[in-house]
């Protein structure tokens, strides 16, 4: 059976700096229609950076939708177009003034494909030399190393909440133990 479902109109109903919503009518498979809300988002990219003393490199800031601070790992939003690679350097620099020597792509994580296309590209990085952070100006953050098995005990006990935390930590744990990265 094919899923497929066809827009067959759409309303922007915001327009905002981040995010875009529209409100669509969608042709079904078996013919009827249905409406669709669809948050735009231009995505993002995160990078699980291991020191090579075995650490992950870790942020944790406050984050508005939920009113608390946020263990997470160095990740930004794309601008505009940019190449997800590049700007995964240019988080990981700025954040926390690592530059890697070597890059895996992890892949894509769709972090709620109900209502949201935004794409979150994933990378792990290693070879890690430091400089000076430069968050951005409205960025307030501070960076911790933590031990990846730890880390990933950290996943595994609800204690990291945000998505893409915990896929890009628990794929990097694999690829370590198997002696892949």
């Amino acid at each position: 059976m094919d899923f497929t479902e066809k827009q067959l109109s759409y309303e922007y109903k915001f327009k905002g700096r981040i995010i875009k919503l529209r409100v669509d009518e969608a042709l079904l498979p078996d013919g009827k229609t249905a409406t669709r809300e669809v948050v735009e988002h231009g995505g993002g990219v995160c990078v699980a950076a291991l020191t090579d003393d075995g650490n992950v490199l870790a942020v944790r800031q406050f984050r508005y939708p939920y009113s608390e601070t946020v263990l997470e790992i160095p990740a930004g939003k794309r601008d505009g177009d940019e190449d997800p690679f590049l700007c995964g350097v240019r988080e990981l620099k700025e954040e926390t003034g690592a530059t890697a020597a070597e890059y895996r792509f992890l892949g894509e994580l769709y972090p709620s494909p109900g209502y949201c296309g935004e794409i979150i590209w994933m990378y792990a990085a290693k070879g890690l030399t430091f400089g000076e952070q430069n968050p951005d100006e409205d960025e307030f953050l501070s960076v911790e190393k933590i031990p990846l098995k730890e880390f990933a005990d950290m996943v595994l006990s609800g204690e990291v909440k945000d998505a893409k935390t915990q896929a890009a930590v628990l794929k990097l744990k694999m690829l370590v133990d198997r002696g892949e990265f």
